[in-house]
């Protein structure tokens, strides 16, 4: 997209779109954000949060990386982007609820299979979030699909470690969702942790990949 097309993308913003919501934004501004949900996506362009949930300004709390990647929670000093979204999200918005959402044709995911751009250095260390979701097999649909779906999983554990996550889902007060979004169907599948696998609503039918026995050690 060059800058004129954007250009004009922004006037569209201001003349069309800005003033339908006006009176949204303004009580927005006036009374402060309260969105219910932290919504943990990918930086993947073809992911569009607002779109994907039908949710309108306010609503949503996001933050976006590749991978949609959890880190460790790190008392030490330094630069943690997703995890001061996480601290924020639910110690000042006190949100209900967090969504890791993966998808389908992640790039990241296929990243573990594959050799990392020698100048990615910060890439090469971000993508070890996601490697024991990798599978001992060689690259193959089956195996990536899987990795997504299992390294959805692996975030909402390593989110357990965050004591204010953990707190307020001891207390009944915050819940954590597991999203895989198949992007070529328009479908976002739910992780059940029950049956140990991803479901579509309204069907019950267990996504690709069959059942993850990962998904005991959410129970």
């Amino acid at each position: 997209m060059v800058d004129e097309e954007i250009t004009r993308r922004l006037r569209r913003f201001q003349t069309r779109f800005f003033p339908r919501y006006r009176s949204r934004f303004k009580a927005l501004v006036e009374g402060g954000q309260h969105p219910t949900t932290l919504f943990i996506g990918c930086s993947d362009s073809r992911i569009v949060p607002y779109l994907l949930t039908d949710s309108g300004p306010g609503e949503l709390f996001v933050v976006r990386n590749v991978g949609n990647l959890v880190p460790p929670f790190d008392a030490s000093q330094g630069y943690h982007g997703t995890a001061a979204a996480i601290e924020f999200a639910v110690l000042n918005l006190g949100v209900h609820d967090i969504v890791v959402c993966g998808h389908s044709h992640c790039g990241a995911v296929r990243a573990l299979y594959n050799e990392v751009h020698p100048e990615a250095h910060h890439m090469r260390v971000w993508l070890e979030l996601a490697r024991d979701a990798a599978l001992p097999v060689t690259e193959s649909q089956e195996a990536l699909r899987r990795t997504e779906q299992r390294s959805v999983i692996l975030q909402l554990e390593r989110l357990m470690d965050y004591p204010m996550v953990a707190r307020r889902v001891e207390d009944g007060g915050l819940f954590l969702h597991g999203w895989y979004y198949v992007i070529e169907e328009g479908v976002v599948q739910i992780l059940d942790v029950e049956k140990g696998a991803f479901v579509t609503p309204g069907t019950g039918d267990d996504g690709d990949g069959g059942p993850l026995a990962d998904v005991a050690m959410l129970q």
